[in-house]
């Protein structure tokens, strides 16, 4: 089968892109008002972009809390999203008035972030505390903007439970994160294998 995503000629009930760009990693966005209002949500068009410095970018289908509010103070926390923390994760991405508390909706309490205001997740093995690079609203190959607002944010800081770092790495599997596939499927990440790269590569 070959399809057009533009025509969505695919005769399927739903498109698949999403099922076919997986797994995604989550990013569980902590974000501040300029008020001091606190806006977290699950972006799951997110990842990391640079090495040197450290850089992660997410996106936004739609101008939300999220993307406003890091406009407005230039800093966001990244949690990582875990099989335990999976529901209340979903919690947050409830259509929520502005000013009202996903934390509390969900159930999840705050901790202080160190180098930037926005907290993060408290009960999340692992956070990034980010400063703002770009806001970038998206266009399509004619040139026409579309609701679409990408955020790239350099990492400043980076939080990580001490009981999750064995033999000086961090235990990605023992964190058990989650990421997002197709439709309402998410994949866990319970056991890693290791690959060496080709040498000189």
């Amino acid at each position: 089968m070959i399809y057009s995503p533009a025509l969505q000629d695919h005769g399927l009930g739903h498109d698949p892109f999403k099922a076919i760009v997986t797994p995604r990693p989550i990013g569980w966005i902590t974000a501040m008002s300029a008020q001091g209002e606190i806006n977290l949500s699950p972006y799951s068009y997110f990842n990391a972009v640079s090495t040197r410095p450290h850089i992660v970018m997410f996106s936004s289908e739609g101008k939300k809390d999220a993307v406003a509010f890091v406009e407005e103070t230039g800093e966001f926390t990244c949690s990582m999203v875990t099989k335990a923390l999976a529901h209340p994760m979903n919690l947050t991405s409830a259509p929520l008035a502005r000013g009202t508390s996903e934390y509390g909706h969900a159930g999840l309490e705050m901790a202080p972030s160190h180098f930037v205001k926005p907290p993060r997740v408290a009960a999340s093995p692992a956070a990034l505390e980010c400063k703002l690079i770009s806001v970038q609203q998206l266009v399509d190959l004619d040139g026409q903007a579309v609701e679409r607002w990408m955020v790239l944010g350099q990492v400043v800081g980076i939080f990580m439970d001490d009981a999750f770092i064995r033999d000086g790495r961090f235990d990605t599997a023992a964190a058990h994160p989650i990421a997002r596939c197709g439709y309402a499927d998410y994949a866990e990440v319970d056991h890693l294998f290791a690959i060496e790269r080709p040498a000189g590569g």
